[in-house]
């Protein structure tokens, strides 16, 4: 891999994937918060907000940092790879949000998805919150870009990561994750719909690993799926967690809230064939991981 700029390294996922670029000895610039100039011809952005409530305080924040605020990073970059008569490649980190809720009715029987095989990158999108309206905007208009200005780019849709380090944790974000630290606790947690929905989770080491690999190995102008690649109920989840730790929390089920529905897919996971052909191997399945 060249020389690379990395943009939010000091989030959850950024923060992961700087380590494995020092764990290997890799060359790479990591950005101060704000810092849209870009350094390098090859880029990765993990900027980005994390969920779709903030419509309830703040509305503009999505639009301001996923759409105003990856135009500003594209003509940083175009300025330089045009300078530098070298194109490099813009990798931009996206969320399995951008599927929308198209998915979710679907789920019945052994059907999984539209498709049988979880979302494909070439399946529709169709997101409905703040937050994932503006990732497919960004997706799109960083497309358009590369189309109109005759450069590269590689768009990477991530599947719900977990794993630690995660300071954003919350009942908005990162759920999962979020009911484990309340049981280690013996605290009460609120299941919506009994848990009786699947989702898409990848370990973090794992998302690092395998984002590294697309920055290495894969096609430039495309997009790549990352998750586990394989549908979780929720309920078991949460089940083996308690089990593990041997919590006392009381597990209680309670009817899913109405934005929910409009926002996010009620149950949802990702096709990974394309990323596995690269020669992704997970090492942790979501009980190993839990």
């Amino acid at each position: 891999m060249n020389m690379l700029t990395v943009l939010g390294g000091k989030g959850f996922i950024g923060g992961h994937f700087v380590d494995l670029l020092k764990k290997q000895n890799s060359q790479y610039i990591a950005n101060e918060k704000l810092d849209y100039n870009v350094k390098t011809n090859d880029v990765i952005s993990y900027i980005s907000t994390v969920d779709n409530y903030n419509v309830f305080e703040n509305p503009y924040i999505d639009i301001d940092t996923n759409l105003t605020g990856l135009i500003k990073l594209l003509e940083s970059w175009r300025n330089r790879v045009e300078y530098k008569q070298d194109f490099g490649c813009f990798n931009f980190v996206s969320s399995w949000f951008v599927y929308g809720n198209e998915y979710g009715p679907r789920f019945l029987g052994n059907e999984i998805g539209p498709n049988g095989f979880g979302a494909r990158e070439t399946d529709r999108c169709d997101p409905k919150g703040f937050y994932g309206i503006t990732k497919r905007a960004a997706e799109q208009l960083l497309i358009s870009y590369c189309e109109t200005y005759g450069l590269n780019y590689r768009i990477l849709r991530l599947a719900n990561v977990i794993g630690p380090g995660d300071k954003k944790v919350s009942k908005k974000k990162n759920a999962l994750t979020y009911m484990i630290n309340q049981m280690k606790e013996d605290k009460p947690i609120e299941l919506y719909d009994g848990g009786d929905f699947y989702r898409d989770f990848i370990h973090v080491d794992d998302c690092v690993t395998a984002i590294d690999l697309v920055l290495t190995k894969g096609e430039k102008n495309t997009i790549y799926n990352i998750g586990g690649g394989v549908p979780v109920k929720f309920k078991d989840a949460i089940e083996h967690a308690w089990v593990q730790m041997g919590s006392r929390s009381e597990i209680i089920p309670i009817v899913g809230k109405e934005f929910h529905k409009v926002v996010q897919a009620q149950s949802f996971f990702m096709c990974t064939a394309k990323l596995q052909k690269l020669g992704f191997v997970p090492k942790y399945d979501i009980y190993t991981a839990i």
